[in-house]
């Protein structure tokens, strides 16, 4: 499969038209016009035929994260990662104060329980028996 067979796949898959392949190949500042676009997606037979470079799909599948998912954060800024870590350790940190009162409540004082004898060792099973 080739790079220009990829690129109409998910210009097909995603319901992209020139204009937004252009755009998101602008996200990672990266211009082509709508006629070299076209050129990529005619018939291998066509006279204007132009194969798609590796260059051009790698630039146009990291425009396209950007573009599903957003832009990344700036690293100094809370990001979502970070958002899900602080949730995370709150959630432990909760967990482990219920757990020590949990654990308090194991020490209460326990009920004795009483070994009932089994019937076989019982006196009347032993007349019987002898």
């Amino acid at each position: 499969m080739t790079n220009n067979d990829i690129l109409k796949k998910l210009r097909v898959a995603l319901k992209l038209r020139d204009d937004d392949i252009v755009k998101i190949l602008e996200l990672v500042d990266f211009r082509i016009s709508k006629s070299e676009l076209g050129a990529f997606f005619r018939s291998e037979d066509h006279p204007k035929y132009m194969e798609c470079g590796d260059q051009i799909l790698r630039n146009f599948l990291n425009g396209l994260v950007i573009h599903l998912r957003g832009p990344m954060p700036p690293k100094g800024s809370n990001s979502k990662r970070e958002e899900k870590t602080n949730f995370n350790k709150e959630a432990i940190s909760n967990s482990k104060t219920v757990g020590k009162q949990g654990e308090a409540s194991a020490k209460a004082p326990q009920k004795k329980f009483i070994k009932k004898k089994s019937l076989l060792h019982s006196k009347t099973n032993k007349k019987s028996n002898g």
